[in-house]
């Protein structure tokens, strides 16, 4: 297990079988989410969160897949919201920590493969996808990608990069252009 610190908050995670002490979180948590732990397919994941030097408010435990290299769980928690967003083989999670409470489950075609914050906005980086969400965990948009792929965002521009083709830039407030427009537009 790993626990991250972030401004007030501590975070468990953990990757493989549920930690022994998975049973005192869980009786001690005000929201204990499990999800597909019964399931023979793929890896468990665990995730706690809540105020340091205390017991987590939020236990999510899950088994996820695809599970292989390349497809690892990953968290990010934006404090100022006490929003934690969760991505683990092709589901996404978002939690309220005030509560705490479940605000959503979304998924991704292939896979997760992580999350990053820009200013104002979380972007998910998925096999075949690239979405974004306000820091309240509201989804603004999303834009389909073919492997190999990478974007880079700067001054509120994404530039996504998928060989082969042209770059795709737009700004990352509204969006991209819709496919049927060409998919994106030049630098200006």
């Amino acid at each position: 297990m790993f626990k991250v610190g972030i401004d007030e908050y501590s975070l468990t995670v953990h990757r493989g079988p549920l930690p022994l002490v998975y049973g005192d979180y869980r009786k001690n948590a005000s929201l204990a989410d499990e999800i597909d732990l019964n399931s023979p397919e793929g890896e468990v994941c665990f995730v706690s969160a809540g105020l340091a030097n205390r017991w987590p408010s939020l236990v999510v435990a899950q088994r996820f897949s695809p599970s292989e290299a390349g497809f690892s769980p990953g968290v990010l928690l934006v404090p100022e919201t006490e929003v934690l967003f969760i991505g683990a083989g092709v589901r996404l999670l978002a939690y309220s920590l005030d509560g705490p409470a479940r605000l959503w489950e979304d998924s991704t075609d292939a896979g997760f493969w992580c999350w990053n914050r820009h200013g104002g906005f979380v972007l998910m980086s998925g096999e075949l996808e690239l979405a974004a969400w306000d820091l309240r965990g509201r989804k603004l948009w999303s834009r389909d990608v073919e492997p190999p792929w990478t974007y880079e965002v700067e001054n509120g521009l994404v530039d996504i990069r998928i060989e082969g083709f042209k770059p795709i830039f737009f700004p990352i407030a509204s969006g991209p252009p819709s496919i049927g427009q060409g998919g994106g537009s030049a630098r200006g």
